[in-house]
C-alpha cells in the first residue's frame, strides 16, 4: 500500500544538521530560479472574472430560470430540451418540485461556456443584489442547500401532485441512497460511455442525422452567416470524433452500436418491473439521466433519419414505458404534449 508523504517523511533518518541550516537549505531548494522569476515578472499571473451573464438576463428575478438548449416556443411551453445534458437537469428540478422557467440559450451565452445553468430567484433579503448563476455541476448541491418547494396545485400535472404527496424523507434521502449504492456508478458509466458514444456518433458523425437534427437545432439558431455555420459544423463533428477517439484508437461503428444495445439491455434488467430505478418510489437523478437520452431518442419531433440507436432502445419495453411515465407525469400539463415542442426547427 502506498504511503502518504507524512508517513514517508517520518521514516527517514533525522538530519544531523542544525535546524537553521536545514531551514536555509529548504528555502534554497524551493526558491524560484531567476530566469523564471524574471519571466513571470514580465507576464504576471492574472485571474479573469467569470463571464458575465447575457445582457437579456435579469439581474434579479422572482423565479428560478434554467437556461437550456430549446426553442422560444419550447421555452414558453416548458417542453423537454432536445439536448440530453440540459434535459437531465430540467427534469431533475421538476422531480424536486422546484418552481422555474426555461429560457432558450446557447453555450456561448453561458458564464461557464456550457449549458445548462441555473439563475436562482432573488431572495427577499437580497432583493437588490445580483444573483450568481449555478452551473450544472453544482445544481445538485444547490438543491441540497435549498428547501424543496412545490409548484402551485393549479400548475402541476397529476403526476407532480402524486410526487408532492410523497414523504419528505424520501425526497431528502433518494439522492444519498443512489450515491452510496455501488451499482449507481457502474450503471451511470453505461450512460456516460457506451450510450453517449453511440449518441455522439449517430447525431454528429452520421450525415443524415446531422442534416435533419444538428443543423436545425444547434447550428442555424446560432448564426445566419454561411461561413460561420460551416465552421461550427466542422467544430461539432471534430469534437464528437475527438471524444470517441478517447475511448478507442479507431472509431468502430459496429462496436459502438453493439455496446450501446448491451447497455440498454443492462439498464432494462436493472429497472425490471419497477416504476423507477433502484426500486425507489420517486424518481431520482439516475432516472433523470436515463430519461435525458431515452426521450431525445424517442421524441417524434426530432427527425432521426438513421435510427439504429433508437431501434436498440425500443427493444426494451420497460425503458420506453419509463420514458412515457416521466413524460406524462412531469410534462403532461403541456397542452400540446409532445406535438410541436420544437416546431420551427425543421
Amino acid at each position: 500500500m502506498p504511503q502518504n508523504a507524512d508517513t514517508t517523511s517520518e521514516e527517514k533518518p533525522k538530519s544531523s544538521r542544525p535546524k537553521s541550516q536545514t531551514g536555509e537549505a529548504s528555502r534554497q531548494w524551493i526558491t524560484t530560479p531567476q530566469p523564471i522569476r524574471r519571466l513571470f515578472d514580465k507576464f504576471p499571473l492574472r485571474t479573469y472574472p467569470v463571464n458575465e451573464l447575457p445582457q437579456r438576463s435579469p439581474r434579479t428575478c422572482d423565479r428560478n430560470t434554467l437556461w437550456i438548449l430549446t426553442t422560444e416556443k419550447g421555452a414558453q411551453l416548458g417542453v423537454p430540451s432536445f439536448n440530453p445534458g440540459c434535459l437531465k437537469w430540467q427534469v431533475y428540478l421538476l422531480f424536486k418540485g422546484i418552481d422555474f422557467v426555461t429560457i432558450p440559450s446557447n453555450n456561448h451565452a453561458s458564464p461557464t461556456g456550457a449549458l445548462p445553468f441555473l439563475l436562482p430567484a432573488s431572495s427577499s433579503k437580497n432583493s437588490g443584489e445580483a444573483v450568481l448563476p449555478v452551473p450544472s455541476i453544482r445544481i445538485e448541491r444547490w438543491l441540497r442547500e435549498k428547501k424543496t418547494m412545490g409548484r402551485p396545485s393549479d400548475e402541476v400535472s397529476e403526476g407532480r401532485k402524486q410526487h408532492a404527496e410523497a414523504t419528505a424523507s424520501a425526497k431528502l434521502t433518494s439522492t444519498y441512497k443512489e450515491s452510496v449504492d455501488m451499482r449507481y456508478e457502474a450503471y451511470m458509466s453505461l450512460l456516460n460511455c457506451r450510450i453517449r458514444n453511440a449518441y455522439l456518433y449517430s447525431l454528429y458523425l452520421c450525415p443524415p442525422n446531422f442534416a435533419s437534427i444538428v443543423l436545425p437545432c444547434y447550428i442555424k439558431p446560432s448564426t445566419s452567416n454561411t461561413l460561420a455555420r460551416l465552421a461550427l459544423s466542422h467544430q461539432l463533428r471534430a469534437a464528437a470524433e475527438t471524444e470517441l477517439l478517447k475511448q478507442s484508437p479507431i472509431i468502430d461503428v459496429e462496436a459502438i452500436y453493439r455496446e450501446c444495445h448491451k447497455a440498454f439491455e443492462a439498464l432494462s434488467n436493472l429497472l425490471g418491473d419497477d416504476k423507477y430505478f433502484f426500486g425507489e418510489e420517486t424518481p431520482g437523478l439516475f432516472d433523470a439521466s436515463v430519461f435525458a437520452y431515452t426521450h431525445v431518442l424517442l421524441d417524434e419531433n426530432l427527425d432521426w433519419k438513421h435510427t439504429r440507436i433508437t431501434e436498440g432502445l425500443e427493444q426494451n419495453g420497460n425503458l420506453v414505458e419509463h420514458q412515457k411515465r416521466i413524460m406524462e407525469g412531469w410534462f403532461g400539463n403541456n397542452p400540446q404534449g409532445r406535438t410541436g415542442s420544437h416546431e420551427g426547427l425543421k
